[in-house]
């Protein structure tokens, strides 16, 4: 099946773009595709070029170098009220004095659209985003996780081809920040129009994305579906930066085996020939212990280890190990009834699936 953003069925298609503020090269050549209805994300630290290269979608910003076009038209230098997008950002920028219709409704006064066919848009923007009986109220009467909303049924009232959202729900305390996901990934389900999204928070990324552009340094370091880009990760900063993760020095010795540096040999997802330096990725929580190898399943790799230390979270159970390799490597347990919790000192086995072991070469 042929992912979306991909070929012709490219919605967005960015290609060779950069951008440079005087000696700054804030993003280098990048080249992507984003598909017509599909929730995409920019993901990556402070300063790695995503809400520039957001900022270049929308118009406000024009590259250095390369192209971009939206449903095959190319934006060039044309500004943002003349491109199909809309654009939500981290301040929501509300009129304080315009009750929560009128600004929902300021966008189309502005186009002089018909007063009853406004006060319909707006109606069905407002009971889009769950805000209905609230039209009367002043933004200061609204919660942030509503503020964010009226945000959001502004830009959805013009009906854009393309929403950009740079970090919206940035502002928002934990509970609510994990709420609104949901309900933005709802949203885009709803309106089924393309949604471009930044953001630096990984959980945010990989629970609402169709697909995520890792970025580091202006670079766009990896793309794909968001299992994809956890599960698969092609670099050592993507698998870093992607969650929680060990990393454990190796030496390829033949396809799919490494030799790690405590001498035991495993069996990993291997992509470079003999006697490779490599760096073996393992999440936590795809590690399973052990107190006798005859436990461990068929096909699943066996090393010796000792617990350091053990944490406790409620739903899991961390295990600090020392497998000899140079440093100490985490395994998370889901903490479940009847499970046996090793102790301080205790030898161990560390058991993963082959499949879990991500040998990287940078």
């Amino acid at each position: 099946m042929t992912p979306p953003g991909s070929g012709s069925d490219a919605f967005i298609s960015i290609r060779g773009v950069s951008k440079q503020f005087g000696p700054v090269r804030a993003v280098e050549e990048l080249n992507f595709d984003i598909g017509r209805g599909e929730f995409f994300s920019l993901l990556g630290p402070s300063g790695c070029g995503k809400t520039t290269t957001l900022r270049m979608i929308a118009g406000l910003e024009y590259p250095t170098e390369g192209s971009i076009k939206i449903f095959g038209e190319e934006m060039g230098i044309r500004p943002p009220n003349k491109r199909p997008v809309n654009t939500v950002f981290q301040s929501y920028a509300l009129f304080p004095h315009m009750t929560i219709a009128d600004n929902v409704g300021f966008g189309l006064a502005m186009r002089k659209v018909d007063k009853a066919e406004a006060r319909r848009l707006v109606g069905e923007a407002i009971d889009l985003v769950r805000l209905t009986g609230m039209e009367k109220r002043k933004p200061k009467q609204l919660s942030g996780g509503q503020q964010q909303r009226v945000a959001l049924a502004r830009a959805l009232v013009n009906r854009p081809k393309v929403l950009l959202l740079d970090e919206p729900l940035g502002a928002l305390d934990f509970k609510l920040r994990a709420a609104m996901q949901l309900e933005l990934k709802e949203i885009q389900r709803e309106v089924g129009i393309t949604f471009v999204f930044v953001t630096h928070d990984q959980e945010e990324a990989l629970t609402m994305s169709d697909r995520i552009g890792v970025m580091n340094d202006g670079e766009l370091l990896q793309v794909g579906p968001s299992e994809e880009i956890y599960e698969r990760p092609t670099s050592r900063f993507v698998a870093d930066f992607i969650g929680d993760t060990n990393f454990l020095e190796a030496t390829v010795e033949g396809q799919g085996e490494v030799r790690l540096t405590n001498g035991a040999m495993i069996r990993a997802r291997t992509h470079s020939g003999p006697g490779s330096r490599v760096t073996v990725s393992l999440r936590p929580e795809k590690l399973h212990l052990y107190t006798d190898r005859s436990e461990v399943k068929d096909g699943y790799n066996a090393v010796d280890a000792r617990v350091i230390r053990r944490l406790y979270f409620g739903d899991s159970l961390y295990y600090e190990l020392d497998m000899g390799v140079g440093s100490v490597v985490d395994a998370r347990v889901e903490n479940i009834p009847g499970l046996r919790r090793c102790e301080v000192d205790e030898a161990v086995v560390v058991s993963f699936h082959p499949e879990a072991a991500e040998a990287l070469t940078e």
